[in-house]
């Protein structure tokens, strides 16, 4: 079991920036891979970011090029680098660790973080 807690999220400016935290239970340096979810209201919950033990980086289309994902194993934490937030990214962000199981994956979940965009 790992546990997870979120930090970071808040109330931006569109064009502004944030950076969310994800502090694990346990340490992450086995874990598959480490990502940021969202799920916005009324929607379904979707991938942002992955990061992956191999350090290989997976991003939605739509944060590309303004968000970043990175890791501190350390210390066991992730980040995600939120730039230029547009209003569409106001969403619960929740944090993600992805472990090697038979026959899937099983996975961990924080419990989210509000992010809210706007003016």
């Amino acid at each position: 079991q790992v546990q997870l807690v979120e930090s970071g999220g808040g109330l931006v400016q569109p064009g502004g920036s944030l950076r969310l935290s994800c502090a694990a239970s346990r340490s992450i340096f086995s874990m598959y891979a480490m990502g940021w979810y969202r799920q916005a209201p009324e929607k379904q919950r979707e991938l942002v970011a992955e990061l992956s033990s191999g350090s290989i980086t997976n991003y939605a289309d739509s944060v590309k090029g303004r968000f970043t994902i990175s890791r501190d194993n350390a210390k066991n934490t992730v980040y995600l680098q939120m730039n230029s937030l547009k209003p569409e990214d106001t969403a619960v962000y929740y944090c993600n660790a992805k472990r090697v199981g038979v026959p899937d994956f099983i996975y961990y979940w924080g419990q989210g973080t509000q992010v809210t965009v706007s003016s």
